[in-house]
């Protein structure tokens, strides 16, 4: 046989592929619920740099993952489409002079042409772009229902603001302070905005994640985004104010140890609170909260800051007055604006207090009144009690448990007026808008008469005016305000003069659904066949980066369920199951940056080594899911095993059958690699392999049998060596259309098995046994051994221990 030649081997087999069109799925009812398979990657952004080799690790995985569930007859869909609007675009416009377009199109091209070089089972006839008309036209029409809904409105609202993008950015888009795209120090700016309400889905987005298969950590990540809190509104009168000030608690047991108020230097009373003396001094403070995200405001580590307003507050359980100060780690988002601060149970305000030397009362300790010497004071409390307890120092509520004094007071607090139980969330509503030229224009008409409405659906889609500038305003409007003749309109309620919105959708708007367009991509009537939804939906497993655990997966949950209430789709979870890949670092062990010089181009790695190898050698790094550096050295190794498995065929293949030793492992490695596929186990499931390869190599001939066994478990990992070695062997293309194999149970069974002999717990002898030898006939071998007797003769043996096919255990007297 020839040498194993990759590159044409490669090209010829994709080329057949495409020809053939191996992998076009369709909804074909033959196939039971429980035989589609929805496999779904994260669709990439096409950026000019093209891929590194960190990018098609979730691809391979899914690949191998969808070809296996094929050869398993099951009806697969895998497509793969592009999220391609967003700043990346528009800045390399703005910079190069190109048309985003035009930019965006050149480098979908080459995202495809490096995926397909990947040898990737894609049903490319599914191919999807966020940037096609026919894509956002229906982008554009579920945000008209969720605006008919009320789910989308416009408010003035402080936004984040990034001063070099030039444009807002909802609160998930900011890392430490900084704009998630750029790493510009982020602001805030008071900006006109579309919205979108997802509060209203809050308790939805909590409750679903109980019936996912997801990792723990995202589910977590999103549940303390979202951050429900039960607890109590209480009422502060303000002393010489008829105003009250409204705060939010979830320990409204410790209203008696609250020593002084902090509100957010947003807060509406501020100002009229202020006395004179402290005018200055606030009006300063509240300018230089307003260049702070509201990240950095909430960071734990940070120095805490605040200012006296000079007022004092009235707390309502023992009408102490307590002093109100204004502080930017308390958010006008979040809550009410306004904190009862209680420094001896709360970190925060423990460390404010004792920066400012504020008063400092203990009421709630672990084992109650008894432990307590009264109020405490700065230098008696070296941190702050933070865990539930006994009330102390609270008057006729001493002595009442956490709980239960939590149920008593906010109940004699509503009684009295002063208060109610109530649920609070972290998560704030979507900032929907951006201040910039490439995105989905936001479908809706302003007219001075009907007010805002919105853009018939037969005008749908509302597309971008063609225009040779895009930069940013910097004024907080888009550029596109800048062209009166496609801002100026007429309204479609009442015919008279009106003008477009000139802010567009998020990147994000686009990736909330583009799963369900893969379904039905050519439809021009509505986003997917409702039939072909329910035949598909949900996505069984969905693989990608955890880096989208709140932004992409939180939005697209909340659209999901949105189109859910308006019998668009028919469960009312998009994702059963979830699996993050791991970062693959350079091989200096770092990140891979451009600006570090460490990018691998998978086009160069590909054409040294071959599309298998790579393919393989990404899954055999290590586990999926843990970040690990490349290695040259490593994916070398991977292609010498593929050598190996293609001399393989150099034997000769009879039909005599291969020794019960080789028999055996065959079927076993049949059965692991089915297995460690099916959990995404694909390190382990190559190493499996690897150990049959050496194991048959002493051999001069191979099996049929073995021949087409192998080829098959390879075929997932090697698509382009195994069609070829299938076609040669004498077999039709395409292996990926075959079946695949059974192992045999009774191969499989281990005629021997080492049972470990143990004497009081201490190891004193291996032995071997028939693997169906009796657990009577164990413990006579065992207690026959002469290095066990050694430990035994002369003694009662009190009892013995068997762990089947394990270990025994012989207890004797000491």
């Amino acid at each position: 046989m020839s040498e194993y030649d990759h590159k044409k081997i490669e090209q010829k087999w994709q080329d057949f592929w495409d020809k053939d069109k191996t992998y076009k799925c369709a909804e074909d009812p033959k196939f039971p619920k429980e035989k589609r398979f929805y496999c779904l990657d994260m669709f990439p952004y096409p950026s000019g740099a093209g891929l590194h080799v960190g990018h098609p690790e979730g691809y391979t995985a899914s690949d191998i993952l969808s070809r296996f569930k094929r050869m398993n007859n099951f009806n697969v869909l895998h497509p793969m489409g592009w999220d391609a609007f967003g700043l990346p675009a528009e800045n390399y416009a703005i910079k190069t002079g190109t048309h985003p377009k035009k930019a965006t199109e050149k480098n979908i091209t080459t995202f495809k042409r490096q995926i397909k070089s990947i040898g990737f089972s894609y049903d490319w006839d599914r191919e999807i772009d966020t940037t096609d008309p026919g894509y956002f036209k229906w982008t554009q029409w579920i945000f008209l229902k969720l605006f008919e809904k009320g789910l989308a409105y416009e408010a003035t609202v402080p936004i984040n603001w990034c001063p070099s993008c030039k444009t807002g950015l909802a609160n998930e888009e900011v890392t430490d302070g900084a704009c998630g795209r750029c790493g510009t120090a982020v602001t805030k700016k008071d900006l006109r905005q579309w919205m979108l309400k997802i509060t209203a889905y809050a308790d939805r987005l909590l409750d679903g994640l109980e019936k996912l298969d997801w990792p723990e950590p995202i589910k977590l990540q999103q549940k303390n985004w979202i951050g429900k809190s039960i607890g109590a509104e209480v009422d502060f009168k303000i002393d010489g104010f008829k105003d009250v000030l409204r705060v939010f608690t979830t320990r409204p047991d410790t209203l008696f140890g609250a020593t002084y108020m902090v509100i957010a230097p947003e807060h509406p009373l501020v100002l009229e609170i202020t006395t004179e003396d402290h005018a200055a001094e606030i009006q300063e403070y509240i300018e230089k909260a307003r260049q702070k995200s509201d990240i950095e405001r909430e960071h734990l580590l940070k120095s805490k800051t605040g200012v006296f307003t000079g007022a004092y507050a009235i707390n309502p359980v023992n009408n102490k007055k307590i002093p109100i100060w204004i502080s930017d780690y308390v958010l006008i988002t979040y809550g009410t604006g306004a904190i009862m601060s209680v420094p001896a149970h709360d970190e925060r305000d423990f460390e404010f207090a004792k920066k400012f030397e504020l008063p400092i009362t203990q009421v709630v300790s672990k084992d109650g009144p008894s432990t307590s010497s009264g109020q405490g004071n700065p230098q008696e409390l070296n941190e702050a009690y933070i865990e539930e307890g006994v009330a102390i120092n609270s008057g006729q509520y001493n002595g009442l448990k956490t709980e239960e004094f939590k149920e008593k007071i906010t109940k004699d607090l509503e009684k009295k007026g002063l208060g109610k139980k109530t649920i609070n969330y972290k998560l704030r509503d979507w900032v929907f808008s951006r201040q910039r030229y490439w995105g989905e224009p936001i479908p809706v008409i302003h007219c001075p008469k009907c007010g805002v409405v919105g853009v018939p659906e037969s005008e749908l889609p509302l597309k971008l005016p063609e225009v040779k500038k895009y930069e940013p305003t910097g004024t907080g409007e888009s550029p596109l305000a800048n062209i009166k003749e496609w801002v100026n309109t007429k309204c479609p309620k009442c015919g008279g003069p009106a003008k477009r919105e000139t802010n567009t959708m998020p990147q994000w708007a686009g990736s909330n659904w583009y799963f369900l367009r893969y379904i039905d991509p050519k439809n021009g009537k509505a986003l997917a066949d409702k039939e072909k939804i329910k035949y598909w939906m949900p996505v069984d497993h969905y693989i990608g980066g955890a880096e989208h655990a709140v932004l992409h997966l939180l939005y697209s949950r909340f659209w999901y369920k949105f189109l859910f209430d308006i019998g668009v789709v028919p469960t009312d979870e998009p994702f059963q199951k979830l699996t993050n890949q791991g970062l693959i670092l350079a091989e200096d062990g770092q990140k891979m940056s451009k600006s570090l010089g460490n990018v691998i181009n998978p086009d160069d790695v590909i054409g040294e080594h071959g599309a298998d190898a790579f393919r393989m050698y990404e899954m055999f790094m290590g586990p999926l899911e843990m970040v690990k550096p490349w290695s040259m050295q490593g994916i070398m190794g991977i292609r010498r095993f593929l050598e190996k498995a293609w001399r393989l065929f150099d034997k000769k293949i009879e039909s005599k059958p291969l020794p019960k030793n080789i028999e055996a492992l065959l079927h076993k490695t049949i059965k692991k690699v089915g297995e460690d596929i099916d959990n995404l186990r694909l390190n382990t499931a190559i190493s499996a392999m690897m150990i049959l390869v050496n194991d048959i190599g002493s051999l001069d001939y191979i099996s049929k049998d073995f021949a087409k066994n192998f080829l098959l478990i390879l075929a997932p990992f090697a698509p382009h060596m195994t069609e070829e070695l299938w076609k040669n062997i004498g077999e039709k293309p395409s292996i990926h259309r075959q079946t695949w194999p059974k192992y045999n149970a009774q191969l499989i069974k281990e005629e021997e098995i080492t049972i470990v002999v143990q004497v009081n717990g201490k190891l004193r002898d291996n032995i071997v046994v028939a693997s169906d030898a009796s657990e009577d006939e164990i413990k006579k071998l065992a207690a026959s051994s002469a290095k066990v007797k050694t430990f035994i003769e002369g003694k009662k043996i009190i009892k013995v221990i068997y762990v089947p096919k394990k270990l025994i255990n012989i207890v004797v007297p000491q």
